[in-house]
């Protein structure tokens, strides 16, 4: 389905809000010293703030794993964005399902 340029403007809009309320969460967890749950919102953050990046440009992505492979293949690969905020989104997403999903697993702060 293709959108028009004000449906994409609207999502675009819509995706970097809801980055900069998930992120304000970010503060209160870790005030609380709940590591996983920050490390859960800061994912969370980035997440949508890159969705925002890929509708912006034209790219249509459902899925994190899709998300992740079109940030790397567009904006990584090609230089557009230095290589450390690939490893930065790596490392968070990695970080936000281990935290979810294994229930040994503890984010240390100082990640």
């Amino acid at each position: 389905m293709s959108m028009t340029d004000e449906e994409r403007a609207t999502l675009v809009t819509l995706e970097l809000k809801k980055a900069h309320e998930t992120f304000e969460e970010i503060g209160i967890l870790t005030a609380a010293n709940k590591w996983s749950g920050a490390a859960n919102r800061l994912y969370y953050s980035v997440f949508h703030a890159i969705s925002a990046l890929l509708l912006h440009d034209g790219h249509s992505v459902n899925t994190h794993n899709g998300s992740h492979a079109f940030f790397h293949l567009h904006y990584i690969k090609t230089g557009i964005l230095p290589v450390e905020y690939g490893r930065l989104y790596n490392q968070l997403q990695t970080m936000r399902e281990e935290s979810d999903y294994n229930c040994v697993y503890d984010v240390n702060p100082d990640e």
